[in-house]
């Protein structure tokens, strides 16, 4: 049965592409999780550019992470600081 799951967080770091394509075949996201990472799109007019530091080997990873879920890698980035935003914001 395929689990949903509503969080990028839910979603290991993979030791191997076997691992990764297991754990594909058995979950997916939730499509509002989807959306939500395709809907900053829509403010693209509205934001500001960046520099940001990364060290490679994470960006590899994270933009490894962002095509296995065929996402924009730096969509999926925004995604997560959104998430933990929220996370923080609901902590206080």
């Amino acid at each position: 049965m395929m689990r949903t799951f509503a969080n990028w967080e839910e979603v290991p770091i993979f030791d191997s592409e076997e691992a990764e394509a297991e754990f594909w075949v058995e979950n997916r996201p939730d499509l509002r999780l989807m959306e939500a990472a395709t809907a900053g799109n829509a403010e693209a007019a509205e934001s500001v550019t960046i520099t940001l530091r990364i060290d490679p080997r994470m960006l590899a990873r994270i933009k490894r992470l962002a095509r296995s879920r065929y996402l924009n890698y730096q969509s999926m980035i925004k995604q997560w600081l959104s998430e933990r935003m929220e996370d923080e914001l609901r902590e206080k």
